[in-house]
């Protein structure tokens, strides 16, 4: 059989979701709960039986997304969100000693923009953003038709940046509504989708904070695209309006008439995003 499959997973602080992709349709998707307060090494035995229900002689490669830093000369994962046992981990060894094929890994952000490069709304794009708003704010950058993940895949983590007196993640992304009005983010979402003229407006004002990150993006790198993941972007409609209203301030406007912001539509990106830093590397 020809070796032509990539097994993509997604790894998440609950669940971890594989699949396998050829030809870039994906299929054989599964999924299941980890014990994400579980020790290192029952972390991975849970890694190892999603591959071990994927992994078959048609497959090349595996690529994994984390919720941490990936030092990619090393492919030593850092600081696991939600993982609290995986501060330093050997991933790429691990997983290549058991399988005894290629083994990619990098940060979930970083395969979000790959996943819309390769297969979303980004192919065909010299350069793009894929934004993750959540409960936090990820970042990953296409330049020049690659990935620039930077040593550690940290690079683009434009959530960090000081901004008022706090971050931009903690004004610009889910946890907006925790951090300042003390409220989860999924009941706001419901009263602005019942017509809650609150809820709303407290979605312009997250939206006028994104508007002010995107802002401080395009400074540092001029793309012609941006791609909005993650959960908050359902509520796009109730925050765009302000969050252009800030982007529209910027000081050169041939690049903002140019800039096009998208919403994801892809199914299983992270999935899709995983498989494709094969397709990265070896390009």
């Amino acid at each position: 059989m020809e070796n032509n499959s990539i097994i993509g997973i997604d790894l998440g602080g609950t669940n971890v979701r594989g699949g396998l992709v050829n030809n870039s349709k994906l299929s054989n998707i599964v999924s299941k709960k980890i014990n994400s307060k579980g020790s290192s090494h029952e972390v991975l035995e849970e890694l190892f039986s999603i591959t071990d229900l994927l992994i078959n002689n048609s497959v090349k490669a595996i690529g994994i997304g984390v919720p941490g830093l990936v030092n990619t000369e090393e492919q030593m994962v850092y600081d696991v969100v939600y993982i609290p046992s995986w501060k330093k981990v050997p991933l790429q060894k691990w997983m290549e000693d058991r399988y005894h094929i290629p083994v990619y890994i990098n940060n979930d952000s970083n395969c979000f923009a790959l996943g819309e490069y390769y297969f979303g709304k980004g192919k065909g794009m010299n350069s793009m953003i894929g934004l993750t708003i959540g409960t936090g704010l990820g970042c990953g950058l296409i330049i020049n038709k690659k990935l620039y993940d930077g040593r550690n895949g940290g690079a683009g983590e434009f959530g960090m940046v000081s901004y008022l007196d706090k971050t931009v993640e903690y004004y610009a992304s889910g946890q907006f509504f925790e951090n300042v009005y003390h409220i989860n983010g999924e009941a706001v979402f419901k009263s602005a989708n019942e017509g809650s003229t609150e809820a709303i407006k407290m979605y312009e004002e997250m939206g006028a904070h994104l508007g002010n990150a995107l802002k401080t993006i395009l400074y540092a790198l001029d793309v012609k695209m941006i791609i909005l993941g993650g959960s908050v972007r359902h509520a796009f409609p109730y925050f765009s309006k302000t969050m252009w209203e800030q982007i529209k301030t910027f000081g050169f406007q041939k690049a903002v008439t140019n800039l096009r912001i998208e919403i994801s539509e892809l199914e299983n990106a992270g999935v899709l995003g995983a498989a494709a830093l094969y397709y990265d590397r070896e390009k």
